[in-house]
């Protein structure tokens, strides 16, 4: 895993530091992340499974893509950026909603996030990279919510939050699909 720095922040999102991105997931302290959901024409919205060579949650299904800015780096500008490098390409963001958690992972690892939910129109082709993503898929919210609650190990912890906390802002919100 390439060494990178997380901005440490307080439970209302203020800069408090910054941290190496394991120690931050080995020892929990909060930090800026943010996650984003790409929906298509028919409503439907792309999930991918994480390679196996991830260093937590590896071959299991998430949101379209998640990670964190840099020091210095605009979220909604560390999004787009990520955004292509995990599925190649890049889209118009929206923010959407801002999650705070703190969840337990495999490996002695935590998520303590406070999180920044971007949505995004995308209809093109794309091209994942491997390192990144071994599976996509399209899914419809009604059937991704029936096969979280059928086999919710298939699928990273917070991804499930979610789902499951958070349906009704991520998936009934009047214009979600940007």
């Amino acid at each position: 895993m390439m060494q990178e720095t997380l901005i440490l922040v307080d439970e209302n999102d203020v800069p408090c530091g910054t941290q190496e991105k394991l120690t931050a997931h080995l020892i929990p302290q909060r930090h800026r992340a943010f996650s984003v959901f790409i929906f298509n024409d028919q409503g439907e919205t792309l999930i991918q499974r994480r390679a196996l060579g991830k260093y937590h949650s590896p071959g299991l299904w998430a949101n379209s893509c998640c990670g964190h800015p840099r020091p210095g780096e605009d979220v909604k500008e560390a999004a787009r950026r990520r955004l292509n490098e995990e599925l190649g390409f890049t889209c118009d963001l929206t923010p959407m909603t801002k999650v705070c958690y703190t969840l337990k992972l495999e490996k002695d690892l935590w998520e303590l996030e406070f999180t920044h939910v971007f949505k995004g129109l995308y209809q093109g082709d794309f091209t994942p990279a491997p390192e990144e993503v071994m599976e996509t898929q399209w899914i419809s919210p009604e059937n991704l919510r029936g096969d979280v609650l059928r086999h919710p190990n298939a699928y990273a912890r917070w991804f499930r939050l979610y789902i499951l906390k958070h349906y009704d802002v991520l998936f009934l919100t009047k214009g979600r699909a940007a």
